[in-house]
């Protein structure tokens, strides 16, 4: 009686090395998207994922390269930089920037960012960067020609390219590139960041649960965040000295000014040329707004500008989704209020 009370022990004891309970399955809203359109028969994005059979490749390495412009090789030492000028976030927010991930509105971002405490800039944030198909869209095929025919549609050589035109620097490494990709896998959208109602979270809920393809699921998923960011280059007013015919708010002007201006020019943080809130700063744009210099906040909010002799760095200009004709000329109010106050 005792060895067959033996045995089953042992044999328990045996058991319990095969069994573990299982581990409860994440919540729908805390699948990320690309997470729940594979589970719902869609893998059109996995080809965006990192490839992780490259030696090398770490989340770790790839926000290095994000937030610090060079990353650390896997023997712990220091790559060199990607730019000598900027780091991603000279342009970009890793965040999410927008209320609604389905259309673009700047003043509504402008509110969302402050309240979020980070800057309004120039680039489409990187959140949720590996769940877009489509990159240098509208007007940017202007400013960088065929380069832009191989990134449209390629993330790998999107960021490329925003690596060695967009901040003048260096091409990636196979390793590092992955490892940027690692990175953008941890801030993509997840399924509580969509806008949607307790019936459409049902809906994908039970498609999941249910373990076969919906497109019906994938394709409320797919609507309710835009894979693509538009970008439209403006031309300065005809007349710079009317403006665009719009009535400026000297309040919003601020919040520009204080969170997309000095962001970069603050202590010559990414640009050669400084700003402050100075008296003499602030008149100094006041008085050349209108005028067709490059100290105009018109010309090179517009335009940009172009690297200086044995400069590189240089100034992106803000398409109309990023900056609208109103904050321009909320800018100048606040600017001009400032000057004559």
């Amino acid at each position: 009686m005792i060895r067959l009370t033996s045995i089953i022990i042992i044999c328990g004891l045996i058991g319990l090395q095969f069994w573990a309970p299982e581990k409860p399955p994440i919540p729908i809203e805390e699948l990320t998207i690309i997470e729940a359109l594979n589970q719902l028969g869609d893998v059109t994005l996995d080809g965006q994922l990192a490839d992780r059979s490259v030696k090398g490749v770490s989340v770790e390495a790839g926000k290095s390269f994000v937030l610090n412009g060079y990353g650390i090789k896997p023997n712990g030492n220091k790559t060199s930089r990607i730019s000598r000028h900027f780091e991603c976030t000279a342009c970009h927010n890793i965040e999410r920037e927008d209320p609604d991930l389905t259309s673009i509105d700047p003043q509504a971002r402008l509110s969302y960012v402050i309240d979020k405490g980070i800057p309004f800039l120039q680039g489409t944030t990187l959140y949720g960067l590996i769940n877009r198909t489509s990159f240098y869209n509208g007007d940017y095929e202007k400013k960088y020609g065929d380069l832009v025919e191989k990134a449209r549609n390629n993330v790998r050589e999107a960021i490329q390219l925003c690596a060695t035109e967009c901040s003048q620097g260096r091409k990636l490494k196979k390793w590092e590139l992955e490892s940027i990709l690692a990175f953008m896998e941890t801030i993509q959208i997840k399924i509580a960041d969509l806008d949607l109602n307790t019936d459409e979270v049902q809906l994908i809920r039970s498609a999941i649960e249910e373990g076969s393809p919906s497109s019906e699921a994938v394709d409320l998923i797919k609507s309710k965040y835009m894979a693509y960011s538009p970008a439209h280059f403006i031309d300065p007013p005809p007349n710079r000295k009317e403006g665009n015919g719009l009535k400026g708010n000297p309040e919003n002007g601020k919040k520009i000014y204080k969170n997309s201006c000095l962001h970069c020019h603050k202590t010559q943080r990414y640009s050669f040329f400084r700003l402050d809130d100075s008296p003499l700063t602030i008149k100094h744009l006041a008085h050349h707004f209108e005028k067709y210099t490059r100290h105009s906040v018109y010309q090179v909010g517009r335009y940009g500008t172009s690297p200086l002799t044995l400069k590189k760095a240089y100034m992106p200009q803000y398409t109309e989704e990023k900056m609208s004709r109103q904050q321009m000329e909320d800018l100048r109010s606040y600017l001009t209020f400032k000057a004559n106050g």
